[in-house]
Formats: C-alpha cells, sequence, structure tokens
C-alpha cells in the first residue's frame, strides 16, 4: 500500500502507454471498480479521456446515445473562442492564458454508472509546442481537474508523459504504465518513469498486459525497473469485447477480477 507523507488518499490516477498497449481497457476497467467503491457515498469517478484516438467511452460501455453527445474539447471553437477570445489555429494574437474553466466538467461531460466521461481531444499543454488558445484552455481545464477537485479521477493519457507540465504533472498522484511482454515494452517503461519522476510525480508503477502465463508475468516482474502492481492476461473475452463494441467491464468478468487485483494493490485507500 502506497501513501503520501501525509497519510491522505490519492486519488489521481493517470494511465500511460503507447497505442495498443491496452491502457484503454484497464482506465475503463478501474473507473467502475471504483465507481462501485464511490457509489454507497453518492459520488462520481470521472473518467477523462486524453488520448486523441480516443475509445475510452466506448470501453466504458456508455451508450452510444451518450457517446454522441461528446465533442472533444478541442475541437469546441465557440467555446475556445468564448473562453481564451481567440479562434483555434490563430497564431500571434492575444488571448487569455488562463481561461474560465471550472464548469466544463459538468457542461460537456456524460455520466452513466456513476461514472462522469469528458473527452479533451488532441492534448499539446507541456510549455512545448504551440503556444495556441485551444492549448490555452486544454492546460487550464487539465490544471483545474487535476488541482481544484476530490472526486476519484481516471485519466487515459497518449503514449509519455511529455504533454503534461511540471504543476499538472506534480497533481497526478500515481502513473501506471502499460508494459507488454518483452524487453522494449519494459525499456519504454523505465523511460516513462524516469520522466515522470523528473517532474514530480513520485509513485510510478507498471501494470502488465497481454501476458499469456506465469513465464510471462515472472520475467516481467524480475526484468522491468519499475515496480509492477499486477496484470491482465491475454484472454478472448477482451478481443470479443472490442469486436462488439462492448464495454469491457460487463463483457470481460476474467479481466475484471484482474483489474481487482490491482486496484487493491493500490490499496482502498485511493477512494477515501
Amino acid at each position: 500500500m502506497v501513501k503520501n507523507a501525509g497519510g491522505n488518499k490519492l486519488n489521481k490516477i493517470a494511465i500511460s502507454g503507447k497505442g495498443g498497449v491496452g491502457k484503454t481497457t484497464l482506465s475503463a476497467l478501474l473507473a467502475h471498480i471504483y465507481a462501485e467503491k464511490a457509489r454507497p457515498k453518492e459520488q462520481e469517478v470521472i473518467a477523462i479521456d486524453a488520448d486523441p484516438a480516443g475509445g475510452l467511452a466506448q470501453a466504458l460501455g456508455f451508450p452510444p446515445d451518450l457517446q454522441a453527445q461528446v465533442t472533444p474539447i478541442s475541437e469546441m471553437e465557440d467555446l475556445i473562442f468564448e473562453r481564451t477570445g481567440a479562434r483555434p489555429g490563430e497564431y500571434g494574437g492575444f488571448f487569455k492564458l488562463n481561461p474560465r474553466v471550472d464548469d466544463i466538467p459538468e457542461r460537456f461531460s456524460v455520466s452513466h454508472r456513476g461514472i462522469r466521461f469528458l473527452r479533451l481531444g488532441t492534448i499539446d499543454i507541456g510549455g512545448s509546442g504551440c503556444i495556441c488558445p485551444e492549448s490555452a484552455l486544454l492546460k487550464a481545464l487539465v490544471t483545474h481537474l487535476l488541482l481544484y477537485r476530490d472526486e476519484m479521477m481516471i485519466l487515459d493519457m497518449e503514449a509519455g508523459v511529455e504533454h503534461l507540465g511540471r504543476a499538472t504533472a506534480q497533481a497526478v498522484d500515481v502513473l501506471l504504465v502499460i508494459i507488454e511482454p518483452g524487453r522494449r515494452s519494459l525499456t519504454t517503461a523505465a523511460r516513462v518513469k524516469k520522466l515522470a519522476n523528473d517532474l514530480g510525480i513520485q509513485h510510478v508503477y507498471a501494470v502488465g498486459n497481454k501476458v499469456r502465463g506465469e513465464s510471462d508475468w515472472v520475467f516481467m516482474k524480475e526484468e522491468s525497473s519499475v515496480p509492477t502492481l499486477g496484470y491482465l492476461s491475454a484472454n478472448q473475452e477482451l478481443m470479443d469485447a472490442d469486436i462488439r463494441g462492448t464495454g469491457v467491464f460487463d463483457t470481460a468478468p476474467t479481466a475484471v477480477e484482474e483489474a481487482r487485483s490491482i486496484a487493491r494493490a493500490l490499496g482502498d485507500w485511493v477512494v477515501g
């Protein structure tokens, strides 16, 4: 069990990994598991899709009509103009670097089974790359979500943590890096951990995916320089859920139990 120095609950979990490695699957499973824990208190878990490829809403099992209601924040030109004073793609002009964002999570998200879902879209907020109104809005929104919201939060990120600024990254309580059996995956995880630590994320753990058996898991545990919490096995249930476009929590019971073990490894303190 991991706690911070003050013994406070740590409830901002970011999940990173290259495309196809399984981070969206784990994000969806953990969101449902923590929503179950929060439900007696009538609290919601916030699930944030910060991967430009999207896919988290489907993995969560949100009905198609709810999925259709969600537009990535980075594509809301009128909202970006309203809050920053400039249109997306406009460079060289003046716009607000700290726009109002506190109402965005409720206004532009959808809720289902105790999970509030918000999609960010393409995100480039790490202090490099473009300085543009859409990036300013997303930076302010991510900062608000991580620093000023108390809910349990699952952040499904694109690979790495380069797009997080230092102050924002330090608000992430736990970073889970998805790894696969193989040395290249372990090398990538080690690089992510170093960068995350440099940015101020202290708790970085690896979660295995597509594990074919005990020998795979023994190899990953012994060879990974990133502490391991558990794994999702390679199983047909997850493949079938993806083919059918259904939520993994209701259609992949083996993966659900494996994700519960991962959540237990993090500790019940995560949701208070």
